[in-house]
């Protein structure tokens, strides 16, 4: 439909609500199109390139002819080559999609490359409608009031501080680039979050199932490896490789990280000249770390043996395991097979921090391990090393030793002289008892030894 949008369409009933979500472009100007949800809500957007658009507003926040000017700025910065919404925002200050396009992205893109797409891809899903405006106004007020409606619609309010520090990661750039004077997401009070939860991890039975089912599944990948090579044979076929020790990488991989603590993105990247089976050591190399920090950690002996047994299985590669996205689909089956459930692969990271903490560990250890920045992220799994705080409370059952008293004459010197008195507690008792005047000398001293 094409109609010149403005109040009299508004007021017709030809952009009313339907049972389904319309359209209606500008008859005035190519790509400036009013967009009617069965909600109700009408919004403006500029349409531009390969189904490409952006919102200029509401109806009921800019009247037809303001969103009009808006798009006309979207369709020239878009022939000039600029970000679309260069200009936007009703003043000379950077606006915050602006500031994201031309300078945010360039460098999270070069300092978090891991991390960069799902950045920039959040920031988009809860910032976009404040893409047009400046960063000024920006405020404490508005985050807070945003940081309240998340949390009366349900949101976790971990997720609700993580994409905090997401928007705060934005605006620290722009303060430290002179376009904002401080950032605002400092003043936010941040909601409280349980940094101590509960940690799950594998006790006794699940474990024995859990390597039960593992090596069921290796059996069978086995037989029937060996039965797919019987008929090869018979029809003179090529033979595939024999399953020798494991049914494929799942085994391995989830015996090393019940054993390192490594992290899938870890394992998965892990190379074999990263491997020291001489000392037993791994080494985690700093730019497939979270943190980004090199860290060694050393082998026990289960682990040696599933890594001697896989590199004698596998094929000669670089990396340990030849997988890019990971085991979610073998491990779902497993952890099925085992009958264990709300178990993720990062719990296999807990299960290795809550074994050691269990057997007398210290924390500071635990983290090194781990590979955590500080020991608070490590004190998560302190209340599993209950024999420590049992000893600090079994202190209060301790009883004092029985009190001897003896009774002396004063006068007589070397007895006194023969144990070491508290003069003060032997006034203060022997006032309190009446036995001696508060300024004379006593005749009788009690003696604790």
């Amino acid at each position: 439909m094409q109609r010149v949008i403005g109040p009299t369409l508004l007021a017709n009933s030809e952009s009313q609500p339907k049972r389904k979500p319309f359209e209606i472009y500008d008859s005035r100007l190519s790509g400036f199109t009013l967009r009617v949800q069965p909600s109700g809500v009408r919004s403006y957007y500029a349409r531009f390139g390969r189904n490409r658009r952006i919102a200029l507003g509401h109806t009921g926040s800019i009247e037809p002819d303001e969103a009009r000017e808006r798009c006309q700025i979207v369709l020239g910065n878009v022939a000039h080559g600029r970000h679309p919404l260069h200009g936007l925002g009703g003043t000379d200050g950077i606006t915050l999609g602006v500031f994201i396009a031309n300078t945010f992205t360039t460098w999270v893109q070069a300092s978090r490359p891991r991390t960069a797409a799902d950045t920039l891809e959040k920031l988009y899903r809860h910032f976009r409608t404040w893409y047009p405006e400046p960063l000024t106004a920006i405020t404490v007020e508005r985050v807070e009031a945003w940081k309240v409606r998340c949390l009366n619609e349900g949101r976790n309010p971990v997720t609700v501080v993580r994409d905090l520090y997401t928007l705060s990661s934005v605006l620290r750039r722009a303060v430290k680039a002179g376009e904002l004077t401080e950032n605002p997401v400092r003043r936010v009070d941040k909601p409280r979050v349980d940094r101590r939860g509960k940690v799950r991890f594998l006790d006794q039975a699940e474990e024995t199932r859990l390597r039960q089912a593992l090596k069921a599944r290796d059996e069978e990948m086995r037989s029937r490896r060996n039965t797919a090579n019987n008929q090869r044979q018979t029809q003179h076929e090529q033979m595939l490789p024999p399953l020798t020790h494991f049914g494929d990488h799942l085994t391995p991989a989830v015996l090393l990280s019940m054993n390192t603590g490594l992290r899938r993105g870890e394992v998965v990247k892990l190379r074999w000249e990263s491997v020291d089976f001489n000392h037993q050591l791994l080494t985690v190399e700093g730019p497939n770390a979270k943190n980004r920090q090199t860290r060694h950690v050393a082998l026990n002996e289960e682990a040696v043996s599933v890594l001697r047994l896989w590199r004698e299985q596998s094929t000669t590669g670089v990396r340990v395991f030849g997988v890019t996205t990971g085991f979610q689909s073998a491990w779902e089956k497993v952890l099925k097979r085992a009958r264990i459930s709300k178990f993720r692969w990062h719990d296999l990271r807990h299960h290795f921090a809550s074994r050691l903490v269990q057997k007398g560990v210290p924390l500071n250890t635990v983290r090194d391990l781990l590979g955590h920045g500080s020991v608070g992220m490590s004190l998560r799994y302190a209340h599993l090393a209950p024999d420590q705080r049992r000893e600090a409370v079994s202190k209060l059952n301790e009883r004092p030793l029985l009190t001897l008293t003896m009774r002396l004459q004063w006068e007589g010197l070397p007895a006194v002289r023969a144990y070491r008195v508290d003069s003060i507690v032997v006034r203060e008792e022997a006032e309190l008892a009446g036995q001696i005047p508060l300024f004379g000398n006593p005749s009788v001293l009690e003696l604790r030894l």
